[in-house]
């Protein structure tokens, strides 16, 4: 089984080549690149077209790894044990599965998506080395060890907020998703707005790669943008000549709220748009 994108995924050659690759060489395939150029939407799709069960852990700035592995409710017990339950000397009872459990002990391979791991502490990668290479894990409180039946097949996403350890990286395949070019990006288009017409989508593409090469912009738009962007247009059945024609008040693209994500970039266009309509007038003086 290889991996070469879906009716749904775009996936580039160089993309395609290490997903496949990290499959064969069992290791994890840790994804980087823009927020908004597929990274979360490639597990989803990967695991699609190998026919494989999608487990999904989310990071967030709270998480420790030991979650991703079980975790035991010591205060349940107690409770129980005033209440005079008759359950608590199984602990088992107690201790709530992580995503690596679920994942190690599934009768079929999945795929694991850890999603966002630069959100964790900087000691979260490092927390999960051993578990991630010897495919198994030792539950003190009961005494068993959890062994994978099936090597699942790991993906994690990184917006590169900080720094993964070495030691970390030195057990991943790694793959950094390089903004789409045009060509790629109409192709991606093509697959969310089938029914889009040609010159509504080149009109609209100017427009957002203009955007992104302005200096200064603090938040490109994406992928993602852009795709809500043309619903937007579609959806409000804009004309192709309303496209280059900016707001009068505020000199910029229709339903730009879209694309532009903060005060800072509209600021930006918005001066940028004055003072090209400033140097048009000086120049068609006589």
């Amino acid at each position: 089984m290889s991996f070469s994108g879906s009716k749904h995924y775009i996936s580039t050659d160089d993309l395609s080549l290490a997903v496949n690759s990290a499959v064969v060489l069992e290791r994890p395939l840790l994804i980087k690149g823009e927020p908004g150029t597929g990274k979360t939407m490639l597990a989803e799709e990967v695991a699609g077209a190998l026919n494989k069960r999608l487990i999904t852990w989310h990071i967030k700035s709270t998480t420790k790894a030991q979650q991703g592995l079980y975790e035991y409710d010591a205060v349940s017990r107690l409770r129980d044990s005033q209440l005079g339950k008759e359950n608590i000397n199984d602990i088992a009872n107690y201790i709530k599965k992580g995503k690596l459990w679920e994942a190690f002990t599934s009768d079929e391979q999945v795929v694991l998506l850890i999603d966002e791991i630069d959100k964790a502490d900087i000691e979260f990668p490092n927390d999960l080395l051993v578990e991630i290479d010897k495919m198994e894990f030792y539950v003190y409180e009961t005494g068993e060890t959890i062994r994978a039946k099936h090597r699942p097949i790991i993906i994690i996403t990184s917006n590169n907020e900080k720094e993964l350890p070495d030691a970390f990286l030195r057990r991943c395949f790694f793959h950094f998703i390089n903004f789409p070019d045009r060509e790629t990006m109409e192709a991606i288009i093509a697959v969310h707005h089938p029914d889009a017409k040609k010159d509504l989508v080149s009109e609209a593409l100017d427009v957002f790669f203009q955007i992104r090469d302005v200096p200064g912009i603090k938040k490109k738009p994406s992928t993602s943008e852009l795709i809500d962007w043309l619903k937007l247009l579609l959806a409000d059945d804009i004309r192709r000549t309303r496209l280059n024609e900016p707001n009068i008040k505020q000199k910029l693209p229709p339903l730009y709220g879209a694309l532009l994500k903060n005060e800072q970039d509209v600021d930006l266009l918005e001066r940028l748009a004055i003072a090209e309509e400033q140097n048009q007038q000086v120049s068609m003086q006589p």
